[in-house]
């Protein structure tokens, strides 16, 4: 595995494009209208918003348990070049390994089932044939045998599946973050969090708090049953479409909140929404954190007018505690002036789908 995937990789559905440097990120038509757009009405408070991990519409980003899109082969290739440059974006503490197995198995089994086309799994017992047609891997090894994987087995699985991951281990009626996969964060370093608590972990979020949010999160997750997965929404705003906005990385990132302007507000500013969805593993009682990262530019979003009239009224109305926590408190009333021309004023139906 390395940056120089087999001729093939990019064709008909993969899009060749950066997150970096000259920016040649952007959504399809049919990638705007699957957005996981994260606002189910006209104002926002941080909630935990959990809901069941099921199928959801067919097309969606909800209809598979892992969301393989258009950008899949193009953000393997960014992740492995943000390893190259800092391989501690990836860390596993050893008594984290066979949750890597556990987590393995799930995406490999699940790939291969809902992407058939492209991901195929065959087993011999402990014998395992992995085939990832899009990056042209074809690996056979032995499942719990780390010696026949080129990474361990968490880190093998991460670099072929969009979206960062983290492990929690559970004990003392807690969840400490003891591995993690973790370059195309919204500004948290694993290098600083790793080995954290839930509670230490979260400590930065403003207003949740004292509304007792995540002492509930806590007490559901603990309760969490092995095939029964749970997902929800977060978000922020990233200047550009940057998948490493990593604390370790900010000179090269934070100064681009100085650059926008009403000319290039649309272009340049993306909502960048998360689909965490959270998983009990099965033999080492871990469980698995997934954050896939999806960026839309505003002149894609509002292209659908319902999200339009929205985005404009949640940027707008948001507690400056929250705007200044991600990030955007500087640049909040040049945002809402730019989306304030797609909002006619027209009520909006409830729920996030653009035909509701």
């Amino acid at each position: 595995m390395s940056l120089d995937f087999k001729p093939g990789a990019f064709n008909g559905f993969f899009r060749d494009e950066t997150f970096r440097d000259d920016f040649t990120y952007r959504n399809s038509p049919e990638g705007i209208r699957r957005f996981p757009f994260p606002f189910d009405r006209d104002d926002y408070m941080y909630s935990v918003n959990m809901e069941p991990h099921t199928s959801g519409r067919k097309g969606s980003v909800f209809e598979h348990t892992f969301d393989v899109d258009e950008h899949y082969v193009s953000e393997m290739i960014d992740r492995a070049k943000v390893l190259a440059e800092d391989p501690l974006r990836c860390q596993s503490l050893p008594h984290m390994t066979l949750a890597g197995w556990d987590l393995l198995e799930l995406i490999m089994e699940s790939k291969a089932r809902d992407y058939p086309q492209w991901f195929s799994l065959t087993k011999d017992g402990n014998r395992w044939h992995w085939i990832n047609r899009p990056l042209g891997i074809d690996q056979t090894f032995t499942f719990l045998d780390e010696s026949t994987l080129p990474y361990g087995p968490f880190e093998y699985i991460t670099r072929q599946t969009q979206g960062d991951f983290s492990l929690q281990d559970e004990r003392d009626n807690d969840l400490w973050m003891d591995a993690g996969m973790i370059t195309s964060q919204a500004d948290w370093s694993l290098d600083f969090d790793i080995g954290m608590s839930f509670m230490e972990w979260h400590a930065p979020v403003p207003l949740a708090h004292e509304k007792g949010i995540f002492d509930r999160a806590l007490k559901f997750l603990l309760k969490l049953q092995h095939g029964a997965p749970v997902r929800r929404f977060n978000w922020t705003m990233t200047v550009n479409p940057l998948l490493d906005t990593a604390p370790e990385t900010y000179p090269k990132w934070g100064p681009t909140r100085t650059t926008l302007s009403q000319d290039n507000m649309g272009n340049k500013m993306h909502l960048r929404v998360e689909l965490q969805a959270l998983f009990r593993l099965p033999r080492s009682n871990a469980v698995a954190f997934s954050i896939r990262c999806y960026l839309g530019k505003f002149e894609e979003l509002v292209t659908v007018p319902k999200w339009g009239r929205r985005l404009h009224r949640v940027v707008r109305d948001l507690h400056p505690d929250l705007a200044a926590y991600k990030g955007f408190l500087r640049n909040r009333d040049a945002m809402a002036q730019w989306l304030s021309a797609y909002d006619d004023g027209k009520p909006t139906s409830p729920g996030w789908w653009p035909e509701d």
